[in-house]
């Protein structure tokens, strides 16, 4: 906070640089057809890889072969709604490159097999799809699960898909006022939803994903994220995390006619590059205790203009500090606490805050804080603060108030910074505190959580039913 993966197509490529560079290996057993498969494989049964070029035929090729029948299957069936065409699968078929062996068969669109080191890429000069084995997708399957290797290669076909619609990397370079590369890549990251939910509804020949896979994906997709601070107007613009995390979510909830017609006057991009060299200089991350002398008063205003407004009166819980783990009745809320019988705000400032500050950065807590003011104002609405209801309530009065920093400076003169989402999106993904209701319960998957974020970022406190 502050005051006030995939990179460009180019050359016919569309490519997705992975934002870790480590080389590891996944310890999972080939699997055949008819064989059992590892808890966290997402095939229900496998294809034969001998139609990838350069396959080495082991299992990590075997789950691409796999995810790309599928994608393939689930276009031929959507493409035609979608532009009225017909399908056609790719021409110039799949490539498998260890980027490791300097004597490797380069794939289309590349000169050796070791440019394409970290990489999937769509090529739409010869109508291809390749990815690298050796330390993209053992890397991603280890890190995030086989899930995020189907989305990774969801989001590639989709640049086919707009190929195939007349969105060529050609017509989006001649055009790049209307077809900027941020909103390219978000519509390839809406056709990876529509078809990750058309395996997650049972409808997928061979890949199955539950709700903890697809948490994990997402985790990958945010992994992804262009570094904090990058303009949306950049050439190799693909979205932060919370437009990136948006992007699927929209394709997975509302299909693909949804990413078909996205353009850059009805999509809302939040990334953006840093408007100081104060908040270049420290990340857009504040102190703890600078966030919390800011963020505090401004959330006692946010939330106090909601309730007067309902026409109840609002009381602003106090916030204070201890450094044991916070709890009120003997529930467990996580870092942060709304202790609805004293009505006070508890945050604590050992174990999980700091490390949520150092692993994620400062507004990880601020949503958090966030959240236990949003339960503050549902008691103080007279609406329940136990049960799921309560918890997706605070987690989404959460989001409205942080589209209210985007949207203008507060009293305290309290701005989003770049990054901030992204962190927002992290603690949503990766922890269910904010989610809790007051007995420390939370239901919520990572992606529900985010969802919930959204509606209140995107519509306002209405959408959370206050």
């Amino acid at each position: 906070m502050g005051h006030t993966g995939w990179m460009r197509c180019r050359d016919g490529i569309c490519a997705t640089a992975l934002s870790f560079a480590m080389i590891t290996t996944a310890c999972t057993a080939v699997v055949t057809p008819g064989t059992a498969v590892a808890r966290d494989s997402v095939l229900s049964s496998s294809v034969d890889p001998s139609f990838v070029h350069g396959t080495d035929g082991g299992d990590t090729d075997r789950l691409a072969a796999t995810a790309i029948t599928d994608i393939q299957a689930f276009w031929r069936e959507s493409f035609p709604t979608l532009s009225g065409g017909t399908w056609t699968d790719l021409s110039g078929g799949v490539f498998s490159a260890d980027t490791i062996d300097q004597k490797a068969t380069p794939p289309p669109c590349t000169g050796r097999a070791s440019e394409i080191e970290g990489n999937a890429f769509y090529c739409a000069r010869s109508d291809s799809i390749a990815w690298d084995r050796a330390s993209l997708l053992p890397v991603l399957r280890d890190r995030f699960g086989d899930a995020a290797v189907v989305l990774v290669l969801a989001h590639e076909m989709g640049h086919a898909v707009q190929s195939r619609s007349g969105l060529t990397p050609e017509v989006a370079q001649a055009d790049p006022r209307r077809y900027p590369t941020i909103l390219v890549e978000t519509m390839a990251d809406c056709y990876a939803g529509a078809f990750v939910r058309s395996v997650t509804d049972g409808k997928s020949p061979h890949l199955r994903i539950d709700a903890r896979q697809l948490d994990r994906a997402l985790s990958a997709l945010v992994s992804f994220r262009d570094p904090a601070g990058t303009p949306q107007s950049s050439a190799s613009a693909h979205g932060d995390a919370f437009d990136r995390v948006s992007a699927f979510q929209d394709g997975y909830q509302q299909g693909t006619r949804t990413c078909f017609g996205m353009t850059v006057t009805n999509q809302r991009f939040t990334q953006r590059g840093f408007a100081s060299g104060k908040d270049l200089a420290t990340g857009g991350n504040l102190t703890l205790a600078d966030l919390l002398g800011l963020i505090t008063p401004d959330l006692r205003g946010y939330f106090g203009r909601i309730v007067v407004a309902a026409g109840r009166p609002w009381t602003a819980p106090p916030v204070t500090q201890t450094d044991r783990t916070p709890t009120c009745s003997g529930a467990d809320q996580g870092p942060a606490a709304f202790c609805a019988d004293r009505h006070s705000i508890v945050l604590g400032t050992r174990g999980d805050t700091p490390a949520l500050v150092s692993d994620i950065g400062d507004y990880a807590i601020g949503t958090l804080v966030a959240s236990r003011f949003g339960l503050a104002a549902l008691a103080a609405l007279g609406k329940p603060v136990r049960g799921a209801d309560a918890g997706r309530q605070a987690v989404c009065l959460a989001g409205s108030y942080t589209a209210s920093l985007l949207a203008s400076p507060g009293p305290t003169d309290l701005t989003l910074t770049p990054g901030d989402l992204d962190e927002a999106v992290q603690l949503l993904l990766g922890h269910d505190f904010a989610a809790r209701d007051v007995a420390g319960h939370a239901t919520l998957t990572g992606f529900a959580r985010v969802s919930a974020f959204r509606a209140g970022f995107r519509e306002g406190h209405t959408a959370c039913g206050v």
